[in-house]
Formats: C-alpha cells, structure tokens, sequence
C-alpha cells in the first residue's frame, strides 16, 4: 500500500481487474470521462445484510456489467492494493484504495456497455499519451512490466 496515506482509512474502496492480451493492458473511458483505466468499480453494500462486497465480487460484477464477460474467482490474482487521491476530489483530498486483480484465461471479447464508452488496449509506453489514471498509470502499470506481462 501506498505510505504516503499512513493508517487513514479510504474514502472510497474499489475492485478493478487487469486484462492483459498480446501485451497490452484494457483500460476503458466512462461516458462523459477523459481518463480511461482498468474494468471495475466501487465495493457495494447488500441493502439486506449490510455485507461490503469483497474485492473479487466488485470486480467480478463490475466486469460482467461493463464488459459482458463472465469471470470466477478462480481466474483473478492479486495484484495488490493501492492508494490515491481519487480524481475529481483534489480539493477535498478524499482517498481512493483500490484492490487490483489480474484475469486469467481470457475467455470472449470484451465490449464496453453500460456506462462504458470506450475500450483502449495499451502498454507501458501509452501512459505519455493516454490519460490513465493515477493508480495504474503509476502503480499498476509498473507492476505489470515487471512480471514481464505487458510492454
């Protein structure tokens, strides 16, 4: 995790998963959005149990929803856990910690639906010259070199 944040507790917990194909990494723009990172999304609250979702359970939803691909946990390991200042909240300095896993098995062609306007497949060269956000521009991303997955 990120020192910089100390023992504060996240504002905002998040799931994403890293789909990595011939060395490229998807990353998706939101409607509406300029910054484009990997599928995911908020960590829901069952209305029912209060249960918080776990992060493979976000990011299996969250993949289904804006991908159409149908994901088990079993194809997910961990990348780790990130902090940052959540985009937009600068000002009011809220942090943003997002577990991050990697898909395994690729299975079908992801397809942006929902909210999701746009899909890039990018390398670590593409951080220069596509607006990806903070946490995988400058986490995510190098870990992905490193582990020889991506360029």
């Amino acid at each position: 995790m990120s020192p910089e944040f100390g023992d504060r507790e996240p504002d905002i917990r998040k799931a994403a998963i890293a789909i990595v194909r011939d060395r490229k990494l998807l990353v998706s723009r939101t409607k509406g959005k300029d910054i484009f990172v990997a599928p995911g999304g908020k960590r829901e609250q069952d209305e029912e149990t209060g249960e918080v979702e776990t992060g493979k359970q976000a990011g299996i939803r969250e993949i289904k929803e804006e991908q159409g691909l149908e994901v088990s946990e079993d194809q997910l390991d961990s990348i780790g856990v990130f902090r940052a200042v959540a985009a937009g909240h600068e000002d009011e300095q809220l942090i943003v910690e997002m577990e991050v896993f990697l898909l395994n098995d690729l299975n079908g062609e992801p397809t942006p639906a929902a909210e999701i306007e746009e899909n890039k497949w990018v390398t670590s060269a593409d951080v220069d010259k596509v607006s990806i956000g903070s946490i995988f521009a400058h986490d995510v991303i190098p870990v992905l070199v490193e582990r020889d997955l991506i360029d």
